[in-house]
């Protein structure tokens, strides 16, 4: 009677956990939006666990960096290695639950079926059934991984792409004085609205791909100086000096793209449970100080851009654009790791405090 109890509890608690397993794969590589789930999280927090021991002995940031861009792609291939084990585990109990003499022949009849390898033969047709069943499973499991790579890589390729082009635009690392600078050089502050449109495309990209696909944030350019946040940074600061500081004619498209990555920041900062003031005020506290937008205005009156008279005005409209997206920038910098750029992960908030649940609490 004991022993039969004890077969019932081992099929319950191995259905179970192979439930739970196929539960997390199906929202991790198939439901296109960000849903919390613990697994992934304990495979990333355990990665970037030990990844976070390595990187404090780096001697500079360019071996950072090296390190670094190890870390996503390595927890994301750790990831469909730890569903295989939680099914592995759960179809032995299975296994020893329908039958199996004990644990051990459970344990081997579970790895030879997963891994489809055939040298531990089911004594019945219920084994059989079982054996079949969870090989199907480990095949799934490794054909999503599949057909996952493919598209959080050309989710990748779109976003490096208008970071790459950026610097022609803006230098490197990105700079919002010099992207203003470089237009006025070649007379194309007329040209500026099609930037504007093109990042605020960008945006709504952005948000849409790196809250479905949570590893994508951490996926690092190919050149070390180059980062999404960065480059999204100095797009937002530009259109803001535009429209606060350059005497130019008023293009609505630059309130546009701040608006739209604004909402694109903060939508990844709650995907990360990253916390933010929701609904700013104006005269709220920002990170760039007023004696940085006074050396940004020399700067661009002695490059022979035309500007707005009224310092204090041009402050006061400055801080009230930033204001809506300076802390999830910096935030999402310190996240990233992202490389120095003026007015964002040049004071980005590292040892800033999250909920438990923060920073890396919801990778998917």
């Amino acid at each position: 009677m004991l022993d039969l109890l004890l077969r019932l509890v081992a099929l319950v608690a191995g259905v179970w956990l192979v439930a739970v397993a196929l539960l997390s794969a199906v929202r991790t590589f198939v439901l296109p939006r960000g849903v919390s789930d613990p697994l992934p999280r304990v495979v990333f927090l355990a990665v970037r666990a030990l990844f976070d021991v390595r990187t404090k002995k780096a001697r500079d940031y360019a071996e950072r960096d090296r390190l670094m861009a190890m870390y996503a792609p390595i927890a994301l291939l750790c990831l469909p290695a730890f569903y295989l084990l939680l099914v592995g585990l759960g179809y032995a109990a299975i296994f020893r639950g329908v039958g199996v003499a004990d644990w051990a022949t459970a344990f081997t009849m579970s790895g030879s079926s997963i891994l489809t390898l055939g040298f531990a033969v089911p004594a019945d047709p219920v084994d059989t059934g079982v054996a079949f069943s969870e090989a199907g499973i480990g095949l799934t499991l490794v054909a999503l991984l599949i057909s996952y790579l493919p598209t959080m890589y050309n989710a990748f390729s779109r976003r490096e792409n208008a970071v790459t082009l950026l610097e022609v635009r803006a230098g490197s690392p990105p700079s919002a004085v010099e992207l203003i600078k470089r237009y006025h050089r070649i007379h194309g502050f007329g040209r500026l609205g099609d930037l504007w449109e093109q990042w605020e495309v960008w945006f709504a990209d952005l948000e849409e791909t790196h809250t479905s696909f949570g590893a994508l944030a951490f996926f690092r350019s190919p050149q070390p100086d180059h980062s999404w946040v960065t480059a999204a940074g100095a797009v937002l600061d530009a259109a803001s000096l535009i429209n606060a500081v350059v005497d130019a004619p008023h293009d609505a498209r630059a309130d546009l793209c701040i608006r739209a990555g604004y909402i694109c920041f903060r939508r990844i900062c709650d995907f990360y449970f990253i916390p933010y003031e929701a609904a700013p005020k104006a005269g709220d506290p920002i990170s760039v100080a007023r004696d940085e937008l006074v050396a940004a205005r020399d700067e661009l009156a002695a490059a022979g851009v035309p500007l707005k008279p009224d310092a204090d005005q041009a402050w006061r409209d400055f801080a009230g654009w930033r204001v809506n997206y300076d802390r999830p920038l910096l935030a999402l910098a310190s996240l990233t790791m992202a490389p120095l750029a003026p007015w964002s992960s040049d004071r980005s908030l590292r040892g800033m405090a999250f909920p438990r649940r923060g920073v890396l609490g919801r990778m998917f």
